[in-house]
């Protein structure tokens, strides 16, 4: 199976917020340099990107099986695996589908009081609509790398 390809869309995605953010990182301290000055956008969208690579980069590591788990429990009771495969799996849909949810709603409400964002003035919710569609394609990458490990086609040590 190829890992790399299975979580193409998260890997771009953390690939480019990575390069814009060194991007307008180096254009800020060079203007700061040159003219005492910078740039008051550059902190609002850079926290932004790195909202973007914090959730891409956790999918791309959840889908190939590289995310932090506790293995311990499997090696000491290897009869209970699949059944703590599983426990994990739904403990982790758990927590995520709470970002989903809550992450929604606040995304929801942004949009309905219009707020804006105090660096450029754009609208809240394009910030924060990011944070429940990456967290369900983390349940949608968690949930193909569990079918994997359950059907033995993905090793249980990254």
């Amino acid at each position: 199976m190829n890992n790399r390809q299975d979580a193409r869309l998260e890997r771009v995605l953390a690939t480019l917020a990575l390069v814009i953010i060194s991007l307008i990182s180096l254009a800020n301290v060079v203007v700061r340099y040159f003219t005492d000055a910078s740039f008051a956008f550059t902190e609002e969208l850079s926290v932004f990107l790195l909202v973007i690579l914090t959730f891409a980069g956790a999918s791309v590591a959840m889908r190939s099986n590289r995310h932090i788990r506790i293995g311990f429990l499997e090696r000491l009771f290897p009869r209970l695996r699949v059944p703590l495969i599983v426990l994990q799996w739904l403990a982790s849909v758990a927590v995520l589908g709470l970002v989903v949810w809550f992450a929604g709603q606040f995304a929801l409400e942004e949009y309905q009081w219009e707020s804006e964002s105090p660096g450029l003035g754009l609208p809240n919710w394009w910030y924060v609509v990011w944070l429940p569609l990456l967290a369900l394609l983390m349940i949608v990458r968690l949930s193909q790398m569990t079918l994997d490990r359950l059907r033995g086609r993905l090793t249980d040590e990254p």
